[in-house]
């Protein structure tokens, strides 16, 4: 049974505890942090930057964000669904909280109308590639501007 995860706002009540959102070291050059993430969010607006704490009842367990419906305009910008972070925190990888937000994600994007919600990672031994081929992503054959495999997810 897949954990009952929910979103939250990044506010002054969620934000310290996303914020204690951690990867392990190996992983973190591949996802990067929560705090690099709201950064990207504030540097990158025509991204339109959604992004959510995740949580389990009331325990902080990721972290996701997305390009909210945005035009596309390659190689900047993946669009229009693009999900451009996720972070499971390490303390409880592998207990099916990565498949329980792709599966909110996805219930959210199906409603707004979105068709393919698209993702990326870059090579090395700890990339989440594995992890999105296994909840059914497959390669598109490009790569987006720092050279990560673009992924699609057909809804």
């Amino acid at each position: 049974m897949s954990p009952n995860v929910a979103f939250r706002e990044v506010d002054e009540q969620t934000l310290a505890a996303v914020l204690s959102v951690t990867l392990t070291a190996e992983q973190e050059p591949y996802v990067g942090t929560v705090a690099e993430a709201l950064e990207e969010a504030r540097e990158l607006p025509e991204g339109k930057p959604w992004y959510r704490a995740v949580f389990d009842g009331e325990l902080a367990v990721g972290f996701v964000m997305l390009s909210w419906n945005v035009p596309p305009n390659p190689p900047e910008i993946i669009g229009p669904w693009y999900l451009w972070k996720l972070i499971v925190d390490s303390r409880y990888q592998g207990r099916g909280y990565g498949r329980a937000i792709i599966e909110k994600v996805v219930e959210i994007v199906r409603a707004e109308g979105a068709e393919t919600l698209l993702t990326s990672y870059a090579l090395g031994s700890d990339n989440p590639g594995p992890f999105y081929q296994h909840v059914g992503f497959s390669p598109t054959g490009e790569v987006n501007i720092d050279g990560e495999i673009i992924v699609a997810l057909k809804l």
